[in-house]
């Protein structure tokens, strides 16, 4: 009778299973599956990479704080880091804490890597030295690397504003609405214009604001524009045509630029020729006369 019984439940238990994985297959496999393998929320790659920058950031901002340094240089710092685009507050902390991790990072690999052996004060001073300078050269490179862009990409602003204001617009309202349209195209110099509409909208002057831009910057051609804005409001000139003779004076200085830099390759080929090319044609012309020259000589002496 118990075996009967014990039989009944388990056709019952069986027949139930299958009515469940028929009618329910989805949402049970979906229950099981979080059950055996809990999964975490999917994470994007951006939010990802944001999270691992932070966290390395909030590591070498722990080593900021043993590097000396006066205000005066922190400054100085401060107006670089600006120039290069990163205007974070935690950014003269990452930059203080990178020299200092990175002598310890290429000493560390000098160690292991067995570099150490060949000279161990001249490779460890290279390593500190070396290490220490880094980040500066780096944010040299990322500065310059940045003025370029931003003289690259002041006509084509330029232009727009022209459009703007002869469409009705203000130089404020031109600026903004420039910012707007090249920021995909021109993000850096549209990055610069963004804080000078913010700084207009505080209540700041406009020559001053832009004023600002062009230390910011560093970039000869934004101080000769922000000079004749300043000249333009005081005289009551227009400011779209002299918006469009600058542009154009820019383009043109490009165009001579380009053609300084064509004029300078005849005299820097002089010496890839000197050491690459002419070696290998000597080769190829006096190699088969001088290997004939040597066998007639050893015959000879035969």
């Amino acid at each position: 009778m118990i075996f009967a019984v014990l039989a009944f439940v388990a056709v019952f238990v069986l027949i139930g299973s299958i009515g469940v994985l028929m009618f329910y297959r989805e949402a049970a496999l979906e229950r099981i599956s979080q059950v055996v393998n809990p999964r975490r929320k999917q994470r994007t790659l951006s939010e990802t990479i944001h999270e691992t920058g932070s966290s390395i950031g909030n590591v070498v901002k722990r080593f900021e704080n043993l590097m000396p340094k006066s205000e005066k240089e922190v400054s100085v710092i401060l107006q670089r880091l600006q120039r290069a685009g990163y205007r974070n507050e935690n950014a003269v902390k990452i930059f203080y804490g990178c020299k200092v991790l990175t002598p310890l990072l290429l000493a560390a690999i000098a160690a292991v890597t067995g570099l150490s052996n060949l000279g161990p004060f001249f490779v460890y001073l290279i390593a500190l030295g070396g290490g220490f300078l880094a980040p500066d050269f780096w944010l040299g490179k990322r500065i310059a690397a940045r003025q370029k862009k931003i003289q690259r990409g002041l006509p084509d602003v330029l232009d727009l504003l022209v459009i703007c204001m002869e469409a009705g617009l203000s130089l404020d309202q031109a600026t903004a609405r420039s910012t707007e349209e090249l920021a995909q195209s021109q993000p850096e110099i549209c990055d610069e214009l963004a804080v000078v509409v913010l700084e207009q909208r505080a209540g700041r002057a406009r020559s001053e604001s832009w004023k600002n831009m062009a230390e910011r910057t560093g970039v000869d051609c934004v101080r000769n524009l922000v000079s004749m804005l300043v000249q333009t409001e005081q005289f009551g000139t227009s400011i779209a045509k002299m918006l469009r003779v600058h542009s154009d004076t820019l383009r043109v200085q490009r165009v001579q630029l380009v053609e300084e830099m064509a004029g300078k390759t005849s005299v820097k080929l002089v010496f890839p020729l000197v050491l690459f090319i002419f070696p290998a044609l000597f080769v190829v012309t006096l190699g088969p006369a001088a290997i004939e020259m040597a066998e007639a000589f050893s015959s000879l002496s035969k």
